[in-house]
C-alpha cells in the first residue's frame, strides 16, 4: 500500500448498513426472491458483468490501482468507501468464491463451515491487475455452479449477517443484485479518477 496514502475514518469492516437502510434491504431481497427465478438472477448477474468489464476497460493500471472516497452507494458498508477499482474486482472475487462454495455444499447436502462474515471479504490495497482475470474466472465458476444445478431450492440453508437463512437459490439471488451494487461503486470511482 502506498505510505501516503491518508486513510479516511470509515465505520469499521462488518459493521453493517443503518437500521433503516437494512430494512428497506431485506424487503426488496424478499421481494426479489418471491418474484426472481433462477434464470432473471443469472441475466441480471451476466448484465452487472459485463457493464463491469466496460467501466474496467476505460481506466488504465494507474488509474484502476488508485483509491477514492466516494459517497457511500446504497446497499454497500461505509468500510468500502476508500477503495480502488480493482480493490472492488477483489472484493467480488473473494465474494463469489465463497457463493460458489456455499451453493456447491447445499447442493451437495452439506452444511457450509463457519458463518458467513462481512468483515472477512474485504479485499487487499496491494492488489494488481492480476484481479482482473481473477474476477472473471470467478464469476465463470459461480454462474457454472448456478447454471448445472437441477434445483437451487435446496432443503440446507446457510446464514447471511443481513438477510439471514438462505437456500442456494438465495445465494444466487444475492449474487447478482450484490455485483450491482459494486458496479455502482465502480462508477462513482472511475467517476473521479483521469481517464
Amino acid at each position: 500500500m502506498n505510505a501516503n496514502v491518508i486513510e479516511p475514518k470509515l465505520d469499521a469492516p462488518g459493521a453493517g448498513l443503518p437500521a433503516a437502510e437494512l430494512l428497506i434491504a431485506r424487503w426488496r431481497f424478499g421481494r426479489a426472491l418471491k418474484h426472481g427465478n433462477r434464470e432473471s438472477f443469472i441475466r441480471q448477474f451476466q448484465l452487472e458483468r459485463e457493464k463491469i468489464r466496460e467501466l474496467v476497460r476505460c481506466h488504465d493500471a494507474d488509474s484502476a490501482a488508485r483509491r477514492v472516497l466516494i459517497e457511500r452507494v446504497r446497499g454497500m458498508a461505509d468500510s468500502s468507501r476508500f477503495w480502488s477499482i480493482w480493490m472492488t474486482l477483489d472484493h467480488l472475487r473473494i465474494v463469489h468464491l465463497g457463493i460458489t462454495r456455499t451453493v456447491s455444499l447445499l447442493l451437495a447436502g452439506k452444511r457450509p463451515p463457519g458463518k458467513a462474515d462481512t468483515a472477512a471479504v474485504k479485499p487487499s490495497a496491494d492488489v494488481t491487475g492480476i484481479v482482473v482475470d481473477e474476477f472473471e474466472k470467478s464469476c465463470d465458476g459461480l454462474l457454472k455452479v448456478a447454471t448445472d444445478a437441477a434445483d437451487l431450492r435446496t432443503q440446507l440453508r446457510h446464514e447471511h449477517p443481513w438477510f439471514g437463512p438462505l437456500d442456494a437459490f438465495g445465494w444466487l439471488a444475492l449474487a447478482a443484485g450484490h455485483l450491482g451494487v459494486h458496479r455502482e461503486q465502480i462508477e462513482r470511482i472511475g467517476a473521479q479518477l483521469p481517464r
